[in-house]
């Protein structure tokens, strides 16, 4: 089996935007090192002073230094069928990856991350950084933070780990064990204990404190998405870097992972997660009866003097929640605003036949009637029960206003409101609910009568 194993420096920041500035390749054969490869790269953008303190890399210094398009070729023959090694893998994989990608080359090797394979090796050192492993190894390193001393100095070590713990090696390279995704200080073993079930996780920094939150329907994917794709690069990079554990809790649906979520990011604020904006709203859905009986949801700008059935931040967001209602509901797409010509010329359509004189008022108004109903109950003080975490379980909900007062898990269909865990009023609750709600059967739903003592939570759209 051939190896690359690979070091670069950057001007810093995500590939995307990201430049190299130097590459270094040292080629080993699983026994010993064959061939070396190591240039200097014009990154065509600017190189931070900071960067320049820490590699002395500066924009003379590649001034005339070929751009990446200029070695691909010549790199891509290096590399190609060879396991890519790394400390912090991830790292310059991405780097590189990029850089291919912008020359036309889809490039996605297997990989080894010798931070990883170190901490199984050599267990119990206090730190897995390149340079306080070699100084405790004694390896040296002939020019810290320029790619090819690094380089070496990861290829002596890579030596050390294949030729005294192979099985580590080669244990690590095992088809779709995830290793290659995770962060360097991620352990494995945890990785491997992630559910593949709906819900909220949490990740941690080394000081134990949450940085991220998030829901998901399968949270060992998504914990793998984070790592793998390229959404968020900056995000992804940061999370990266300081995620090393992992905390979750099941939820069993969606809506009650997403209600979750919302509750402790309010609570937590974790540091990634991105600020929850609440906007002034500006359209809402209004509802009329036409001149021919049939009744019709108009989305328009609010006013102060006609009060909508629903307010919302955007036009498209009433749109498409206008568009849900009328499949749900099988109502006219045409009567409703959403598009021109009747609903018969269109493909996919559910309209029953408003538009083209095939269905009759009563009949039509009475399947709108139940989706106004179902809203005017929403702004009620209800309870909502759904599937829980196991098939013994309920999830249960209160809403007071549309807002979540009340949640919790329950082993009985029989729901004491008492039962379930108060919680601070979260305005963005209301719109969770509203995304959700037309998706409820009627029975799921029950209207509950409001304490005197208790004032409903009041959201303010003015």
């Amino acid at each position: 089996m051939q190896f690359a194993i690979v070091d670069i420096e950057t001007t810093g920041g995500a590939p995307s935007g990201g430049g190299i500035t130097e590459i270094a390749v040292v080629l080993h054969d699983g026994e010993k090192i064959t061939g070396e490869f190591q240039t200097l790269l014009n990154p065509q953008q600017y190189i931070p002073g900071f960067i320049t303190g820490l590699t002395g890399i500066d924009q003379q210094m590649v001034a005339d230094a070929p751009v990446f398009e200029e070695i691909a070729d010549e790199l891509w023959e290096l590399l190609k069928d060879r396991v890519f090694v790394a400390h912090n893998v991830n790292f310059d994989f991405s780097f590189i990856r990029e850089a291919f990608s912008k020359n036309g080359k889809t490039w996605n090797p297997p990989r080894l991350c010798t931070v990883r394979m170190a901490r199984k090796a050599i267990p119990g050192m206090g730190s897995y950084s390149l340079g306080r492993l070699c100084e405790s190894l004694r390896i040296p390193i002939l020019a810290r933070h320029r790619a090819m001393g690094d380089a070496k100095a990861t290829a002596i070590l890579f030596d050390k780990i294949i030729r005294e713990k192979s099985d580590i090696v080669y244990s690590s390279l095992k088809k779709n064990s995830g290793e290659s995704y995770l962060p360097p200080n991620f352990p494995l073993s945890k990785f491997r204990q992630i559910p593949e079930a709906c819900g909220v996780y949490y990740m941690l920094n080394a000081k134990g404190k949450v940085i991220y939150v998030g829901k998901a329907n399968n949270i060992k994917e998504r914990f793998k998405g984070h790592f793998s794709g390229k959404v968020l690069p900056q995000l992804k990079q940061k999370l990266k870097e300081e995620v090393t554990d992992l905390k979750w809790q099941i939820t069993g649906s969606e809506f009650m992972a997403l209600l979750i979520e919302m509750l402790e990011i309010k609570r937590i604020w974790p540091i990634y997660n991105s600020a929850l904006k609440s906007p002034k709203s500006l359209w809402g859905i209004f509802h009329y009866q036409d001149g021919s009986g049939f009744s019709r949801f108009q989305i328009s700008k609010t006013t102060k003097n006609l009060r909508p059935l629903e307010t919302f931040f955007s036009q498209e967001e009433a749109k498409q929640y206008l568009q849900s209602a009328t499949e749900t509901y099988q109502l006219c797409g045409k009567l409703n605003g959403l598009h021109k010509v009747s609903c018969n010329h269109l493909n996919g359509a559910t309209c029953l036949g408003a538009c083209f004189s095939n269905e009759s008022p009563k009949s039509y108004n009475q399947r709108a009637e139940e989706w106004v109903q179902l809203l005017s109950t929403s702004k009620k003080d209800i309870l909502i029960k759904l599937e829980g975490r196991s098939k013994d379980e309920v999830a249960a909900c209160v809403f007071s206003g549309g807002v979540l007062t009340r949640y919790g898990f329950v082993a009985s269909t029989e729901v004491e409101i008492e039962q379930l865990e108060k919680v601070n009023p979260v305005p963005e609750t209301f719109y969770i609910l509203r995304q959700y709600l037309h998706q409820f059967d009627l029975s799921q739903i029950t209207v509950l009568e409001r304490k005197i003592e208790e004032s409903p939570w009041i959201l303010n759209f003015g």
